[in-house]
This record gives C-alpha cells, structure tokens and sequence, in this order.
C-alpha cells in the first residue's frame, strides 16, 4: 500500500480524490507517479494497474469497452491498426501480443497492455494455451468517422518487414 494516497466514496460527490491523491496526473509534474500504487480504505481497494501518456488522441474521440474471447489456440486477429490508442487487461489465460517495432511477449492473467494506435501495425492477439479460453477486455479510443480496427494488406506488411521484430529467443 502506497502510504500518503487516499480516495474516498462521498456521499453526495461520488469519488472524491482527496489531497495527495494524483488521479489521472501521473507525469504531469502535478503529482507522484502512481505506477503500482494500491489505496485502500474501508473495504474498497483501488489499484494502479498502468499509467500510459499515448503519442496521440483522436480530437472527439469515442471510447469502447470490448471483452475478447480467444478460443483454444485461436491465432486472433489478423495483422491490422486502430484509429486510436488502445488499453488492455488480460482477465484470464495468456495472449500473445506483438506489435510493430516490439518484441512479441505473452500477457498473462492480471497483467496491462496499451497499442498507441494510429499508424503502428498490431501483429499478433493470439490465445498461447491449446487446451483454454484467453479472455481479455480493452478500452479503445477510435478517431470520429474512422474504423476502429482496419486490416493491413499482404502488400504493405511486405513493405514494412523490416520494422517487425517478432520472437526474441
């Protein structure tokens, strides 16, 4: 528990975020970092799970919140983008993620993930277990007037090879 930070339920306020408290700050120089941070009080407990400030968001912006479900050894999507950045938690199972410029890793039950969207190809969101479901939930900010999820060609990925890194032994 991080001593010094404390949120509290008012009663005619809904959350209110008292002194100390850096709320969505974190990097702005207005506060702390909160990388990690747990708060409890009463029987409510929060805990900061990522802080991420995204290269871009879309100007009028849509938020989604979506729950994934990857069958046994589904390979997911194929290679596309997103208008936008996207913030990931993986409830259950592991994924296989991979993005251009990144190794591909395994996210695992419990842990965070984030795609800046925009122009970055997201190559793989594939469930890494044969014999279990993997399911994952994300917020996606989309760009007014723009598809969320748009599939990239044969053709372009071929052009940009070199800026997939994969599997790292």
């Amino acid at each position: 528990m991080t001593e010094g930070l404390d949120l509290h339920l008012g009663v005619d306020k809904g959350w209110q975020a008292w002194p100390g408290w850096p709320g969505c700050c974190a990097g702005s120089g207005r506060g702390p970092s909160v990388d990690g941070m747990t708060t409890k009080t009463s029987n409510t407990a929060l805990t900061m799970l990522d802080s991420q400030r995204p290269p871009f968001v879309p100007e009028g912006v849509e938020a989604m919140t979506i729950r994934i479900d990857l069958s046994p050894g589904d390979p997911g999507s194929p290679p596309h983008r997103h208008s936008g950045p996207v913030f990931g938690y993986m409830l259950e199972g592991e994924m296989i993620f991979e993005l251009e410029g990144e190794p591909e890793r395994v996210i695992r039950a419990g842990d965070v993930f984030w795609e800046p969207g925009g122009d970055v190809i997201h190559y793989q969101a594939a469930n890494n277990l044969a014999d279990r479901w993997s399911r994952f939930v994300v917020v996606m900010l989309c760009a007014p007037g723009q598809e969320m999820l748009v599939f990239v060609d044969d053709e372009e990925l071929e052009q940009r090879r070199d800026q997939r890194v994969g599997r790292v032994s």
